[in-house]
């Protein structure tokens, strides 16, 4: 609001008119002094010291010496144990990194490096020759830039071939309709602002954020949401969660298994003892009585490890979500777990070596084409219900129980 504006708002006599000019006359002459002896950041200034003269020409072209030579000093197979995957595969993100204008004249590794080792954005500086601030900048814009290129392709929902390969799996492992496995985990935010440290504190005292991430048996990571504060449990995070939206809506595609003589529709996920007892989550048996629930309790709890697996996986090849996060944006946060997780199942697919499809599997159901969305609520109020029937999961719960015991039988006759 400039003077005028604000003289108009007094309806004063001369006298009082006459000192708020004065006034805000002091104001602005206080303002432009005080912008006038702000140091300016950037750019060439009296004084200031120069930029340091890193060689980083010479950086370069020995990491280019070192692993993208026709003559590379280390092999294969340290390349990816270092970088946490194959040359193959990081030659293919690098080609299609190029579509972003910040990487077409900084071919070099730093970004992956940071991701596999969780090193401080100076630490690199010995060897790669680069600045904290374009180390830190480097790696935002491949984080950002793997979103946008892959995270339709390696952040998706099954598609009716994976849900076929699923089923496979799982009606082979003794749990017909299973598609994974469902948990949570904390990632430690060490530079948590204070403003925000209460919220983000949870079991361990010190602020973190939440993970929920379903995993197939081959560790593939199928649904990620990230972001809830710490101080928030299984349970909250699942209410928050887009989880069921599809199933919801109406958008899935249906398919039909049969246990113990009873046909289901509906998809189940593996959890802990946490969640509710939902109708598309199967938990184990926390104090089984008998033989039957105890052998029930055994196999779902080892089933269930996929998605324990999953998580030390990713956070074994990639460090800097296994250390406390150094970052202050919690959208940083964000696009670098994002970036993790797509990493992770490109390598996961990168090394896949069993065959797609599974002839002689004992699933025996369908995959139907997806239903068309059906806006009118009382139909998502049915859907709904039907996820939080508590008569339903016992049902299926109690199936399985049967089925795993009858299972077990025809194996030990054999």
């Amino acid at each position: 609001m400039n003077l005028e504006n604000v003289v108009e708002y007094f309806e004063s006599s001369d006298e009082e008119l006459e000192l708020v000019h004065q006034v805000l006359s002091y104001a602005q002459a206080l303002a432009m002094d005080e912008a006038e002896s702000t140091p300016r950041f950037g750019g060439s200034l009296p004084g200031k010291r120069p930029n340091i003269d890193r060689k980083a020409e010479e950086g370069a072209q020995r990491l280019y010496d070192d692993y993208f030579s026709e003559s590379p000093v280390y092999t294969d197979e340290q390349f990816e144990r270092r970088f946490r995957m194959s040359r193959r595969l990081f030659l293919r993100i690098a080609k299609a990194l190029e579509q972003n204008e910040y990487f077409l004249q900084k071919p070099d590794a730093t970004a992956i490096r940071q991701l596999a080792y969780g090193s401080p954005s100076d630490a690199i500086d010995e060897y790669v020759r680069m600045g904290e601030s374009t180390a830190r900048k480097c790696l935002q814009e491949f984080c950002k830039t793997v979103n946008h290129l892959f995270g339709k392709t390696y952040l998706r929902s099954p598609t009716r071939s994976d849900l076929q390969r699923l089923l496979q799996i799982g009606a082979k492992r003794g749990f017909p309709g299973m598609l994974g496995s469902l948990d949570c985990t904390h990632w430690q935010w060490k530079n948590c602002p204070m403003a925000w440290a209460g919220q983000y504190k949870g079991k361990e005292k010190k602020p973190s954020i939440i993970l929920e991430v379903i995993a197939s048996y081959d560790l593939w990571i199928w649904h990620a949401f990230f972001g809830m504060p710490g101080s928030n449990n299984d349970i909250n995070v699942l209410d928050r969660s887009p989880l069921f939206s599809d199933l919801y809506n109406g958008t899935l595609p249906e398919i039909t298994y049969v246990i113990n003589n009873h046909t289901y529709n509906t998809g189940y996920y593996l959890a802990d003892g946490i969640y509710p007892p939902l109708a598309t989550l199967v938990q184990t048996i926390s104090s089984p009585v008998g033989q039957k629930r105890k052998h029930f309790a055994t196999m779902q709890e080892s089933a269930r490890k996929d998605v324990e697996r999953a998580f030390g996986a990713m956070t074994e090849k990639f460090a800097i979500i296994k250390q406390p996060a150094r970052l202050w944006n919690n959208e940083d946060l964000n696009m670098v777990m994002r970036c993790c997780i797509i990493l992770h199942n490109m390598i996961i697919e990168d090394q896949r070596n069993e065959p797609t499809h599974f002839p002689h599997s004992s699933f025996h159901g369908n995959i139907f084409e997806s239903p068309k969305n059906n806006s009118e609520f009382g139909e998502f109020l049915s859907r709904y219900e039907k996820v939080h029937d508590t008569t339903l999961h016992y049902q299926i719960q109690n199936d399985l129980i049967e089925h795993l015991w009858q299972i077990k039988g025809e194996t030990e006759e054999e």
